[in-house]
């Protein structure tokens, strides 16, 4: 009998890596689809631009390797890594941006720790990161949604405000972000967290025009929406076992939990569970990112504690840090603690039992 091991993504279920790559990609589409909705075509030219450097660089790579080049695209890690860093990124950020953070993800992250399974950190969010420390000015310029912008770009004037900083008209990306009643308009993670820092309460910082259109006056008007798309598509991944349950709800769970202590502590000084979970990325970073099988815990004691800490480092950051959104900087730094985590969350071996202590005579 011939024994096989293999470095991770491991699945209990009949399938390759081929195939659980494309299902997440499949999972993604009702989120993309709320996003081109109500943010605009940035998205889709930014997957475009992703995916084409992500295919070229690993191809490269793979190549100057020695290595099958249709072996390694086949898989489609690679096209699944650019569409996570273009839906993460904003939606009109210069192309070079998106063709720099793709190759950094591909190339340094995934490629120079020797491909997929032996990457320590989650490429997509090590890319991102890469940009919001180099870039943090182009990194924050998210637009208003489109029921609130004076100014609704179509999709050439998209395409040439990504090429060119200008749309086809001669508008700038300051002119887009201006809503209809004249205010330039931030992400409503921003807008809280720049309100707080003005001394302003929570419940004042609720005022502002993106918060016009909301759930239970938590939620950024479309930010909500894009939110439960993601969970829709990530709710189908745990369904057909795509992804385990234990990282999303941990992750979940210990962010809304640690925020809800924050609040009844101080309700103006911390916003409320419903705010962390419905704005931003947490919910699309609980079932898309964290859940990577290669970057996270192997065991499920371990994938418990391994989102715990996301979801606590994600609250953490956001409200005594300096980034209005902490899942990227969560899950890199969990990355690194997941060998420890294996290593005191590992099962015993069959047939073993757990050392008993010893009693001096």
């Amino acid at each position: 009998m011939k024994l096989t091991l293999s470095s991770s993504p491991h699945q209990r279920v009949k399938r390759d890596t081929s195939q659980v790559m494309r299902l997440v990609i499949l999972a993604m589409v009702p989120g993309i689809i709320a996003q081109v909705i109500l943010f605009g075509f940035g998205v889709l030219i930014q997957a475009m631009i992703a995916v084409l450097t992500a295919i070229v660089t690993e191809a490269m790579i793979v190549y100057m390797r020695g290595k099958r080049v249709t072996f390694a695209l086949n898989d489609f890690s690679a096209i699944l890594t650019a569409l996570l860093l273009a839906v993460s990124i904003p939606p009109l950020l210069p192309w070079w941006m998106t063709v720099v953070g793709t190759f950094f993800a591909i190339a340094i992250v995934k490629q120079l720790y020797g491909g997929l399974g032996f990457n320590l950190f989650n490429p997509a969010m090590a890319g991102y990161v890469m940009l919001l420390i180099s870039f943090p000015a182009a990194m924050t310029l998210w637009l208003p949604p489109s029921s609130l912008t004076s100014i609704q770009p179509d999709f050439w004037d998209t395409l040439s405000i990504i090429m060119s900083d200008f749309t086809v008209s001669g508008h700038s990306m300051d002119q887009l972000r201006v809503a209809v009643d004249g205010v330039t308009m931030a992400t409503p993670l921003d807008t809280v967290k720049t309100a707080l820092s003005q001394n302003l309460t929570y419940p004042e910082a609720l005022n502002q025009p993106i918060f016009s259109s909301n759930i239970a006056t938590s939620a950024g008007a479309g930010w909500a929406w894009v939110s439960l798309a993601y969970l829709a598509g990530g709710l189908v991944l745990v369904k057909t076992k795509v992804i385990n349950w234990h990282i999303p709800t941990a992750t979940l769970a210990s962010a809304a939990i640690l925020s809800l202590i924050f609040f009844l502590a101080d309700s103006d000084s911390f916003a409320s569970p419903l705010f962390h979970i419905l704005n931003g990325s947490l919910i699309f970073g609980a079932f898309f990112i964290a859940t990577d099988p290669v970057t996270a815990s192997t065991t499920d004691k371990g994938r418990i504690v391994f989102g715990a800490f996301i979801g606590m480092w994600v609250i953490i950051i956001r409200t005594f840090g300096g980034y209005p959104d902490a899942v990227a900087f969560a899950v890199i730094i969990m990355n690194m603690a997941v060998p420890l985590i294996d290593y005191y969350t590992r099962p015993r071996t069959y047939g073993h039992m757990a050392k008993k202590a010893r009693n001096p005579r």
